[in-house]
């Protein structure tokens, strides 16, 4: 192997050492957004059900949709 293969071989492997970086970086990104869109959810959720606290004995239970 001559020096210009070996600092190739080098580069390309530092390159995707970096693009694993980025991508692992954009991967947790991305799960963080979900996990905030899914607490923003359950929070909403939990509000509906503290709101129908006050509301007589079937309202807000099971909607059946099958018809």
């Amino acid at each position: 192997m001559d020096v210009m293969s070996i600092v190739s071989a080098f580069l390309g492997a530092q390159s995707g050492g970096l693009q694993t970086q980025i991508a692992a970086t954009i991967a947790k990104s991305n799960a963080d957004a979900e996990k905030s869109a899914v607490l923003t959810l359950l929070g909403a959720a939990q509000q509906n059900f503290a709101s129908l606290a006050n509301v007589g004995a079937g309202i807000g239970g099971n909607l059946n949709i099958s018809a």
